[in-house]
């Protein structure tokens, strides 16, 4: 089965073909015989009926200074490809939340991968509020009033925008620290979101575990240990990858949200535990998956592409 395949991404030239998951889904997509176009949000449309992307075949190889050989620049309807992979990196704003509402028009006839109604609903750090048992103390709100009491209850707190992504924004609070109500006002003027604060888990200097799921199951982990000093683990900002497995807990959450994410066609995902809490379910680009096949050999791009082609056989 050859599939025409187009990858929705920030600009393959410049990504970093160790790390990045998108590139690994593009090789193996190669491997399997399908071919590829791919091109960047911006040069996504509505135009009068169609959804129209302008972009490039594109060909990959795992050559660093020269993994992508483009072919010419097209025009595309988007309706007459098999498979379109929605992999822009957030923020999750209007911008991206438009662009989902954009392939909504050509989902399911072409398969697009997440599910863009989905990733429009279920953002990484509100599909967990669906599963509370699971996650640590949570709250959603605007009032600083009410994050500052929900510190009260509860010591230190991580507070981060509710959009964010890559450990941007996010902020350590322990009881004394002084600076809280600047923060709120800081965000306050930056956009009109509420934040969301967690309870802290000290286990996070072990590590911060990203679990990959695909079709719901889980197929292996890595831990990101932050540095020494640092309260976030994000690979953006400096955490280390560490090989590592999954414990019983951490097949028991899979075993609660698989379900759910199968479900909603939500066929690659990335799910962060810490200390055996969940704190985010990332639909929109989660990364990992060239570390896992580093660490323990697992191929989970090849799991994933059997998962779309069976998808794609069954409609």
């Amino acid at each position: 089965m050859s599939l025409y395949v187009a990858l929705q991404m920030d600009p393959i030239e410049h990504v970093s073909i160790t790390g990045d998951s998108t590139f690994r889904i593009g090789l193996e997509a190669q491997a399997r015989g399908h071919r590829l176009f791919q091109y960047t949000v911006d040069q996504l449309r509505y135009d009068e009926g169609r959804v129209i992307a302008r972009g490039r075949p594109v060909t990959l190889r795992r050559e660093e200074g020269n993994h992508v050989t483009f072919g010419e620049w097209a025009e595309v309807d988007l309706s007459d490809f098999d498979v379109v992979w929605l992999r822009q990196d957030p923020p999750f704003d209007m911008a991206y939340v438009t662009s989902t509402h954009l392939l909504d028009r050509v989902h399911p006839g072409t398969l697009v991968v997440n599910d863009p109604f989905w990733v429009r609903n279920c953002p990484e750090k509100l599909m967990v509020l669906d599963f509370p048992d699971l996650t640590p103390p949570t709250m959603i709100a605007r009032d600083p009033a009410a994050i500052r009491a929900f510190r009260d209850r509860h010591g230190d707190i991580i507070v981060k925008p509710l959009y964010g992504n890559g450990g941007a924004g996010v902020f350590h609070l322990d009881p004394e620290d002084r600076n809280l109500s600047a923060l709120l006002e800081l965000f306050a003027g930056i956009n009109r979101e509420p934040m969301i604060a967690q309870k802290y888990i000290h286990a996070v200097s072990k590590g911060d575990k990203r679990i990959i799921l695909v079709d719901g199951e889980p197929v292996g982990a890595i831990n990101r240990v932050p540095q020494t000093g640092e309260a976030r683990s994000n690979m953006h900002v400096g955490g280390r990858a560490e090989k590592i497995g999954l414990t019983d807990r951490e097949y028991e959450i899979c075993k609660r949200i698989g379900p759910t994410l199968r479900e909603k066609g939500l066929i690659f995902t990335g799910i962060d535990v810490i200390d055996g809490w969940l704190t985010e379910i990332n639909v929109t680009s989660p990364t990992g998956i060239q570390e896992l096949e580093r660490f323990d050999g697992i191929n989970a791009a090849e799991a994933i592409w059997q998962a779309i082609e069976r998808r794609h056989a069954a409609r």
